[in-house]
């Protein structure tokens, strides 16, 4: 198995629709693992990490828009839903539950692999230098520390994977629950105390701060010039 592919899972109902995708996505550099039911989904969701997620909103039993809400409570690996055509209710409710994308059917296969591409090109991680300048700041995640007006501040393991997290992506808004998940934290008050003392060690004005700052009611951002 290439571990270089990117691992994509496939979930519908139509036996022939998932080993269609499937042919398709693998003859275009795609490991593709496939499940008939939201059942079937979540056995394979537990023990595999999967880079994109394709969930059919119409199955038996659980449907697509209840796997995703249920999906995006523990990972925020991206999905895809396909819905049936003119089926507006049911696209808007899966964007609102988490989804990144919808497509409807029947779908051309070649739509379905730019969706794919176009999602994963948002959403992969870039690689972050051993050093990273926020302004004047100087982090180090390799030390583990950050310079700042010639003083240099030490930064402990939670600290440095909300950093990595959000180095690679900056300017994207992070909830608390996405943090806390990272640090395995749920209590909403402890995250903010972390981001704060955080904050206290970027920011040469920390209660003003121009770098990491507070999305109010949706989480925080981290900006670089």
């Amino acid at each position: 198995m290439n571990k270089n592919l990117f691992h994509l899972l496939m979930v519908d109902d139509d036996d022939k629709i998932r080993e269609l995708v499937k042919q398709y996505l693998e003859e275009n550099n795609f490991l593709v693992t496939t499940a008939r039911d939201a059942i079937d989904a979540k056995q394979k969701l537990k023990i595999i990490k999967f880079d994109l997620l394709i969930f059919d909103i119409m199955m038996p039993g659980e449907s697509g828009l209840s796997l995703t809400k249920e999906t995006k409570k523990n990972i925020s690996t991206p999905i895809i839903l396909l819905t049936a055509k003119g089926e507006t209710r049911d696209r808007i409710k899966g964007l609102e539950l988490g989804a990144d994308d919808y497509l409807g059917k029947p779908f051309e296969p070649k739509e379905l692999l730019l969706r794919i591409k176009n999602i994963l090109n948002k959403t992969k991680e870039i690689a972050l230098p051993e050093e990273i300048y926020i302004g004047k700041t100087l982090i180090n995640l390799k030390k583990m520390n950050i310079k700042i007006n010639n003083e240099i501040k030490k930064i402990n393991p939670q600290e440095k994977k909300i950093l990595e997290k959000m180095l690679s992506s900056p300017g994207k808004v992070f909830s608390r629950d996405n943090i806390g998940k990272l640090i395995n934290i749920s209590k909403e008050r402890t995250i903010d105390v972390i981001i704060t003392r955080l904050r206290q060690k970027i920011e040469l004005h920390p209660k003003n701060p121009k770098y990491l700052q507070t999305i109010r009611g949706s989480g925080y951002v981290l900006w670089i010039e």
